[in-house]
């Protein structure tokens, strides 16, 4: 009998961060839930990041997820809007790791390839597969991001050196 495994995958944004659960069993995939995370984008730098971490500690809490994954940082051209991201992958980061989570961060060419098939697909493709990979999941844009890292997670979690075999 195959061991089920919750996996929690991040889409990290400071003004929308996408959400999605999955479990995996053996090579079965099924879809939790998935959402997104809004702070307010008035709100001063420090309460947006509060906002986010406070959001995926509720996740953790509310769905008992076993691991996690992240979407990695990749360079911006604007280096403000690039720091601004990094600080919300922390906020995010931390918070599955104060619950004692393991959390595997992936390059979003690696994830759009584990998902679609081309590191190069952009969200309309990425969505249109996890509807097909997770059957009756409506998910769109920055959830169904989450939803792909996840799914990546799934496919990879060994190689990265979380997890044993599922």
């Amino acid at each position: 009998m195959a061991i089920s495994v919750r996996i929690l995958g991040i889409d990290p944004g400071l003004r929308r961060m996408g959400w999605g659960v999955v479990t995996v069993e053996g090579s079965s995939l099924k879809a939790v839930a998935h959402g997104v995370i809004t702070p307010s984008t008035s709100a001063p730098l420090s309460e947006r990041l509060s906002h986010i971490f406070n959001g995926v500690s509720d996740l953790v809490r509310a769905y008992q997820p076993d691991e996690a994954a992240i979407e990695d940082a990749f360079m911006a051209a604007n280096a403000a809007s690039a720091l601004k991201l990094g600080h919300a992958r922390a906020a995010a980061l931390l918070a599955p790791a104060q619950a004692g989570l393991p959390v595997a961060e992936y390059a979003a060419r690696l994830v759009k390839k584990s998902v679609v098939g081309t590191g190069a697909a952009d969200k309309a493709q990425v969505a249109a597969m996890v509807g097909i990979l997770l059957p009756g999941t409506k998910a769109t844009a920055d959830a169904a991001d989450a939803l792909a890292i996840a799914i990546c997670h799934a496919h990879h979690r060994r190689a990265s050196g979380i997890g044993s075999a599922a």
